[in-house]
C-alpha cells in the first residue's frame, strides 16, 4: 500500500504521508528444517555406497571424501563453506585429543570438539587424498583444487535422490539437525551457541521453536485426548 500511494503521489501529484509511517506486519523467520538421526547417517553414511553409475570412476577417493565431509558437517556443526575452508593440517585424527579450530563468519574463530567416527572418517580420506601436504586444501575436486561447495550440494542432492531422503536433505540441513539433536539430547543453548559460532543467542534460538514443535506432532500423535 505504501508503495502504490507513492506511485499516485508520482503520476497524479498529492502526498503518500498518511501511510508513510505505517509499519508493515514483520515476516517470520523461517523454521530450519533438520534432518531425523536415521536419514542424518543416511546421508552421511550411506554416500559413501557407489549406486549411482556416474560415481564409478571416482570410487572409492570421491566416496571417501564425501563421508568424510558430510559426516565433519553433521558431528561438528560446521557451514559448508567453512569445512571446504579447512586446509590437510587442519584435519582431525584419530589418536589426538584436539579439537577443531573453526574459522567462521566474521573471521571469528571457535573450538569445536570432534567425535571419533568424524575423526576415522577423516583418516580414510586422508589415505585415499590425491596430495596430502599440510598446506594443501582439505577437501579437493577432480582436478586436484580445493572443492567448489556447488560440488558438493550436488553430490548430496544426487545420493538424496537415489536413497530417498527428502528435498530439504542439503549439507546446511547437517548444520541443523547437529544443533536440533543436540537441543532434543538435554544441550543448553548457550552450548550450541558456542559450537555453531552464532553470534546472538537469539538466533540460535530458532531450534527451540524447531523443537517445540516436533514435542507438540508427538504429543497429538500420542494422547488419546489430543483430538
Amino acid at each position: 500500500m505504501r508503495g502504490f500511494l507513492r506511485h499516485l503521489a508520482r503520476r497524479h501529484g498529492g502526498s503518500a504521508a498518511p501511510l508513510a509511517g505505517l509499519r508493515g506486519p514483520k515476516a517470520r523467520a523461517a523454521i530450519p528444517r533438520a534432518l531425523t538421526p536415521e536419514q542424518a547417517m543416511e546421508a552421511t553414511q550411506g554416500i559413501g555406497a557407489v549406486h549411482d553409475p556416474d560415481r564409478a570412476q571416482a570410487a572409492p577417493m570421491q566416496a571417501a571424501r564425501d563421508v568424510a565431509l558430510f559426516t565433519l558437517l553433521y558431528g561438528c556443526g560446521l557451514r559448508i563453506a567453512e569445512a571446504l575452508a579447512l586446509d590437510v593440517r587442519d584435519a582431525p585424527l584419530p589418536g589426538s585429543d584436539a579439537a577443531l579450530r573453526v574459522r567462521g563468519k566474521g573471521d571469528k574463530q571457535r573450538i569445536v570438539p570432534v567425535l571419533p567416527a568424524v575423526r576415522q572418517a577423516m583418516a580414510d580420506w586422508l589415505a585415499l587424498h590425491p596430495a596430502p601436504a599440510p598446506g594443501a586444501p582439505l577437501f579437493v575436486g577432480a582436478r586436484g583444487g580445493r572443492l567448489d561447495p556447488a560440488v558438493a550440494q550436488r553430490s548430496l542432492r544426487n545420493w538424496r535422490r537415489l536413497a530417498g531422503l527428502p528435498e530439504h536433505a542439503t549439507p546446511h540441513a547437517l548444520r541443523h539437525s547437529f544443533a536440533t539433536h543436540l537441543l532434543g539430547g538435554g544441550a543448553d543453548l548457550r552450548s550450541i551457541q558456542a559450537l555453531l559460532g552464532h553470534a546472538s543467542l537469539s538466533t540460535t534460538q530458532r531450534y527451540t521453536t524447531l523443537d517445540a514443535a516436533s514435542l507438540l506432532a508427538t504429543w497429538r500423535r500420542a494422547h488419546p485426548r489430543a483430538d
